[in-house]
């Protein structure tokens, strides 16, 4: 692994995030729950296993059905060594499952009329007419740069086709970085590839958040809290916490060369005066269970409407057919490690979601929804089977194979007891 400094672990990790006792929210008796039954005790067990181990220092993980929560479970401690246990309302960095709470908030335009998934991006905010699209570099390293063929829209910004990717898993997007950093007449942004032409991850959602602002006329932080995090109760969720939340914050631990964790102090923490959407937002397990509850009920929660219907089914929707999506290879092994959750499997892009397209040996079934955030946070959704999932860590780099190991723990036990129930 790559040798990195404390500093460096928090400037280039807040770096990536820019540029990319709890209260039950549910009814009572509202679902079956597995917590207290024989298989919910299995789920327990798979989740203490890994943190006995010594492998991963602390998991929180909670499912649920479209009516209500069936597993919670807290393991481990929030930093490694201390005595501060994991609970379920711990604190987490969710780095980009913010895009998720981004492409809500856009949809909830576009069914507005506010925004359009298929007119150019640009005719809401002009500065994306502006960007260019390289084609590769010449004999002495200068990038070679044209005009896009087509303009940019919402729905390739939603399902990662502008052209946009992160320099953390596109070598060609690093390179450029360096060269525009040497050469003010560069163009800070381009375009890695034309529009709908390929997949690629990267910094889309932070210039839909842009296009909420504009469209709306609200900071997003102020959007997301006004329309989609106080009317769902996900009130530990937000861009800035406050001294009680940060109190409840678990570390960020760094896996070092010899596979042992480093626990790093809490990140210094003021306010932003700009907000991503891409990242940047902190939320626990219950709150984020509560967004995909509402998602995967057609999106509303009691009584509650964040979408329509048919708006959450296009999410749910291959937006780039026969495009590959979801495989990434690091220029950075001390951030992410190279990324493929589901080899063998067919990987589409929806809106907001990686879709699979084949079911996973023991888990989810096909056409199940899911992403992740860099520390080592994911979610998914299963339609078919009626059940969303999701499992918190606070762990780099992305993709850690311990973190990767618990997370496949957890959805396999939690689909035997489902089963067995």
């Amino acid at each position: 692994m790559v040798a990195f400094s404390r500093r460096d672990v928090v400037l280039r990790t807040a770096a990536m995030v820019a540029a990319g006792a709890m209260a039950d929210p549910w009814p009572a008796a509202a679902a079956t729950p597995l917590r207290a039954s024989t298989s919910g005790r299995d789920i327990d067990a798979a989740l203490r296993a890994v943190v006995d181990s010594g492998k991963v220092p602390g998991i929180v993980a909670m499912a649920a059905s479209a009516q209500g929560p069936i597993y919670q479970g807290a393991f481990g401690a929030r930093a490694q060594g201390a005595s501060a246990r994991m609970t379920v309302d711990t604190v987490f960095r969710i780095a980009s499952m913010a895009k998720l709470v981004t492409s809500v908030a856009a949809l909830q335009l576009v069914e507005q009329g506010r925004l359009k998934l298929d007119e150019p991006a640009a005719n809401v905010d002009p500065a994306l007419a502006a960007l260019p699209v390289l084609t590769g570099f010449d004999a002495k390293g200068v990038p070679q740069l044209r005009p896009p063929r087509q303009p940019i829209t919402l729905r390739n910004l939603l399902s990662h086709t502008s052209g946009l990717s992160y320099p953390l898993w596109d070598a060609d997007a690093k390179r450029y970085g360096r060269a525009a950093r040497s050469d003010p007449a560069l163009p800070r942004g381009v375009l890695m590839f034309d529009p709908e032409r390929r997949w690629a991850y990267g910094g889309s959602l932070d210039r839909v958040g842009r296009l909420i602002e504009i469209a709306s006329g609200l900071t997003l932080d102020r959007y997301f809290a006004d329309h989609i995090l106080r009317p769902l109760g996900m009130n530990d969720t937000g861009f800035a916490i406050s001294e009680p939340q940060r109190a409840r914050e678990a570390h960020l631990h760094v896996r070092q060369s010899d596979g042992t964790l480093k626990p790093e102090p809490l990140e210094r923490h003021t306010g932003p005066r700009t907000f991503s959407g891409g990242g940047g937002l902190y939320s626990t397990a219950p709150d984020y269970l509560v967004l995909l509850q509402a998602l995967l009920n057609g999106g509303s929660l009691a009584g509650t409407a964040i979408l329509r219907p048919r708006t959450v089914a296009l999410m749910a929707a291959n937006q780039i057919g026969d495009l590959a999506a979801g495989v990434m290879k690091t220029t950075n092994p001390a951030l992410s490690n190279d990324v493929d959750f589901f080899p063998g499997n067919r990987l589409r892009w929806g809106i907001g979601h990686m879709i699979n397209l084949d079911p996973v040996e023991g888990g989810r079934k096909g056409g199940s929804l899911t992403w992740a955030g860099l520390f080592n946070t994911y979610y998914w959704i299963d339609p078919a089977s009626g059940i969303a999932g999701v499992i918190m860590m606070q762990i780099l780099p992305f993709a850690d194979a311990p973190a990767l190991d618990a997370c496949r723990a957890f959805e396999r036990a939690l689909y035997r007891a489902h089963t067995a129930t």
